[in-house]
């Protein structure tokens, strides 16, 4: 499995092109729709289809036209439906936990509410591409409309229960950073620590 980091926009915001040589998934292209195009083109890959960690615009906001360019749904927690702004016909959406085989990919989504109601990590193989959920040495903001602190915590909890040795893949590379593991997150990430601190506490 190949994962292309596409940082795009001026918010940092990295879109992830996974691929397995022929197929390819999209994950929260919210920038620079011709950019992703070309990328497509030029590896030669079939998009088979567009997933989204969460409905924020600078996640979301450009995507329409590659979607009806390529006859494509993309999947999004229901939650985050209205915020995200994009017409019923073109989101495939679904509620909570799932997994999908998309083509060769098996995808399982974890729910991990906290900065939106509808927040969730994206698992392929041994790499989660976490949005605004988890990033390298922090997670994301609790203070917007829709967030919740405490169900931060418990997302941040669910992801330190993960394999050591999962890859992270973050919503954007603030500070020049996008990638981590589960395993350096649980070590360093002060969020991540204190929510493991307190999970007997945490409800």
């Amino acid at each position: 499995m190949n994962i292309d980091v596409l940082e795009l926009g001026p918010m940092d915001n990295c879109t992830y092109l996974v691929s397995d040589g022929t197929d390819a998934l999209l994950i929260d292209p919210g920038w620079d729709m011709n950019y992703i195009e070309h990328t497509l083109t030029q590896k030669k890959l079939n998009l088979l289809a567009v997933l989204f960690t969460h409905g924020h615009f600078d996640h979301v906001k450009d995507c329409e036209p590659l979607l009806r360019a390529h006859h494509l749904k993309a999947y999004l927690e229901e939650k985050d439906v209205a915020l995200s702004g994009l017409p019923a016909d073109v989101l495939h959406t679904y509620c909570g936990e799932q997994n999908f085989q998309i083509g060769p990919f098996a995808v399982h989504i974890i729910p991990t509410p906290g900065h939106t109601a509808g927040g969730v990590c994206i698992q392929i193989g041994d790499a989660i591409f976490t949005g605004d959920t988890l990033f390298p040495g922090a997670c994301g903001r609790v203070d917007l409309p829709s967030s919740d602190a405490r169900a931060m915590r418990k997302s941040l909890l669910t992801l330190s229960k993960l394999p050591e040795d999962t890859r992270v893949f973050t919503g954007h590379s603030y500070g020049g950073q996008c990638c981590s593991t589960i395993g350096a997150e649980r070590m360093h990430n002060p969020f991540m620590r204190s929510a493991i601190k307190d999970e007997g506490v945490i409800k």
